[in-house]
């Protein structure tokens, strides 16, 4: 939609507020989120070489495979979606039916690979299998959570808040995942039944309050903005994607900085434990940085309204080059200074991923300026898609550069070349991704100015369509 007009006033009423519990249930559902997302970003690695025996060359293929297979069930996740209407809205039902499934698949992937045989082909099967399945099961609880923000509210500083919320959510998780699982890594290091057994107990309870937290978001979540089209159709919803320029510039930036940052996440337990010596050091790089987030949380909001999301995104995007560089050259022995550079990583890395959040949204509102028709649930599965390919690139380049330095798992100690290769893995590649992410968004087109313009002239051209005098040549957008 490229035509200008001068935007009526409309009758209809404001949608209310966004209160403290949609704020915490929305949290809550990221949490839920992170034990099973955030838990195979920072373990199911070291659980594959160490746990269930698969190589680290392996391991990084099968990351390659299943999460590319990801990205594609995000896109039929998306589909699904848009297709759907029920009298709980759009996208609740799938927190309503999709908890346990995937709660189970979490329990599952961290299980059964270690129940085959030590480092054969069964248990790397069984890797494939158990963790393809939970890649699906996740797209079709994450896509219609990430695409319920935009349908929560169309005020600016609500999906500020909510995406600050949302990376609450993960931030906890991390930290949890840290406090208990760290310990675990330290404990049963070269004794896998053990680690084996422990990692069943504590993905089981994950399970239970996974779901739980599932429920919580279900119950508390409302879907408020108003829309023209209940069920898009496949040709609706390619063509919008299509017309939507500032959704492909977020997405190829984002497939940049999420490649860093999980090649950073997957390689965050070895950099603590044969980097810096100790596994238990993984909770405090952990609390440093995820726990980032609630120092940078409540000033997001404040960025946007002060300087715009793009300069913002753009500014967190330098502090990660920084980091990166700091993290790699870091001396081992002055353990303060990777600590440091860790924290400066966090800073970024809360920063550029709570923008995104509320980027994303944003990109909706275009869609159905631009075309007439609002959807949600792919353009969301599009922009996750580009989310699943940075993690499988960035956990696949963490893998193959550990591999091709060295790494054995399961030893007490890591030749001098593994080492070198996890400091790569952790700093360097980190700053070179985001460097190419911070050139491609340079050129993103919505300010917050146009935003509001866009979102005014959607909401006149419904009033007029309900009033009848819309323009014949504007019926179709």
């Amino acid at each position: 939609m490229t035509t200008t007009r001068t935007v009526a006033a409309t009758t209809a009423p404001a949608p209310p507020r966004l209160g403290p519990l949609q704020y915490l249930g929305y949290t809550a559902g990221d949490a839920a989120n992170n034990l099973a997302f955030s838990m195979t970003s920072m373990f199911l690695l070291v659980y594959y070489t160490d746990v269930a025996g698969i190589s680290a060359a392996a391991a990084g293929t099968l990351f390659l495979l299943i999460r590319v297979w990801d990205g594609f069930a995000d896109i039929f996740a998306g589909r699904t979606v848009d297709r759907t209407m029920t009298r709980w809205g759009k996208f609740r039902p799938f927190f309503l039916f999709g908890a346990a499934p995937l709660m189970l698949l979490a329990f599952a992937t961290f299980t059964v690979p270690g129940l085959a045989p030590h480092g054969s082909g069964t248990a790397l099967l069984l890797a494939y299998l158990t963790y393809g399945l939970l890649g699906l099961a996740y797209s079709l609880v994450n896509i219609p959570y990430g695409s319920l923000a935009s349908a929560m509210t169309q005020r600016p500083e609500e999906r500020g808040r909510l995406a600050s919320f949302r990376m609450i959510g993960t931030a906890l998780t991390g930290i949890l995942l840290a406090f208990v699982v760290a310990p675990q890594v330290k404990r049963y290091t070269g004794h896998p039944d053990a680690f084996q057994h422990s990692l069943a107990i504590t993905m089981g309870v994950f399970a239970v309050v996974g779901f739980g937290l599932y429920m919580f978001l279900f119950v508390t979540s409302r879907e408020t903005v108003q829309r023209d089209v209940a069920s898009v159709s496949m040709r609706q919803s390619f063509d919008t994607l299509r017309h939507n320029r500032p959704l492909v510039m977020l997405c190829l930036a984002s497939l940049a900085f999420l490649t860093a940052l999980f090649s950073l996440q997957t390689v965050q337990v070895y950099y603590a434990r044969d980097v810096l010596g100790n596994a238990n050091l993984l909770t405090i790089l952990t609390i440093l940085s995820v726990g980032s987030i609630f120092v940078i949380a409540p000033f997001i909001p404040r960025l946007v309204v002060a300087i715009g999301k793009k300069k913002a995104f753009l500014g967190f995007g330098v502090i990660g080059v920084l980091a990166g560089v700091g993290i790699s050259l870091s001396p081992p022995s002055t353990v303060w200074v990777p600590l440091v550079f860790f924290a400066l990583m966090g800073v970024s890395t809360a920063g550029v991923n709570t923008l995104m959040w509320a980027l994303e949204a944003d990109t909706v509102e275009y869609g159905e300026w631009k075309t007439g028709v609002r959807t949600e649930g792919i353009t969301y599965a599009l922009f996750s898609f580009t989310r699943k390919l940075g993690q499988a690139v960035g956990g696949a380049l963490a893998a193959f550069v550990i591999g091709l330095g060295g790494y054995v798992g399961g030893v007490a100690a890591q030749s001098e070349s593994a080492v070198n290769a996890i400091r790569f893995a952790a700093g360097f590649a980190p700053a070179i991704f985001i460097l190419i992410g911070i050139a491609i968004f340079f050129r993103y087109p919505l300010t917050e100015q146009t935003f509001a313009t866009m979102v005014a002239e959607t909401a006149a051209r419904r009033a007029e369509r309900v009033a009848g005098t819309l323009p014949a040549s504007e019926q179709g957008a």
